[in-house]
């Protein structure tokens, strides 16, 4: 099992045209789930850190089938529409998560943090939300895993671990690396 992160799909939203590189939102939708499927399989764990689908229930439910994998939802701001009608669409549902995966601990949240549970004893905060529109802090362990900063696609835990191997990290609060 390989486990995948991903944010802001905004199936079947019409807004998202106007930076996304494509003329319809059927055109959006279908490389949106060709993208997620050519990197995750039936078998990998996906967690989706909100605003999957302006689509109505139906279409958001057939939308949610074709993709692979076992999808967590750690809700965003426009979920909530979706997850009164639809609330058996994902494996799990939470408005916010800290998880371990093949020994890392992990915050997720739909928005961006500046300090997180355990951050000086190296876990990491991956959110969503911006669209790429913040700019990365070389020194927090957390990253936008949003589908519009990465290829439209999700991302990999390999890849959130290469790019966590990339920072020195500087505390912003007042606990030290390995203090608490």
């Amino acid at each position: 099992m390989n486990a995948f992160f991903t944010s802001d799909t905004h199936f079947g939203h019409a807004r998202m045209l106007d930076f996304r590189p494509f003329a319809t939102v059927e055109e959006m939708d279908a490389a949106l789930i060709t993208n997620w499927n050519s990197r995750v399989s039936p078998k990998d764990r996906v967690y989706h850190l909100g605003d999957v689908s302006f689509h109505k229930p139906d279409r958001t439910r057939e939308i949610v089938s074709l993709l692979n994998g076992e999808i967590h939802l750690v809700s965003g701001n426009h979920d909530g529409p979706l997850l009164r009608k639809c609330p058996d669409l994902f494996e799990s549902v939470k408005q916010f998560s800290e998880i371990k995966l093949f020994g890392q601990r992990i915050t997720l949240c739909h928005y961006a943090l500046k300090v997180w549970s355990r951050s000086h004893y190296g876990s990491w905060s991956l959110y969503g939300h911006s669209h790429g529109n913040l700019e990365d802090d070389p020194h927090a362990r957390s990253m936008d895993v949003g589908v519009d900063p990465n290829g439209l696609a999700p991302v990999s835990f390999d890849e959130v671990r290469e790019f966590m191997s990339r920072k020195e990290f500087r505390p912003v609060d007042h606990h030290e690396e390995g203090t608490y």
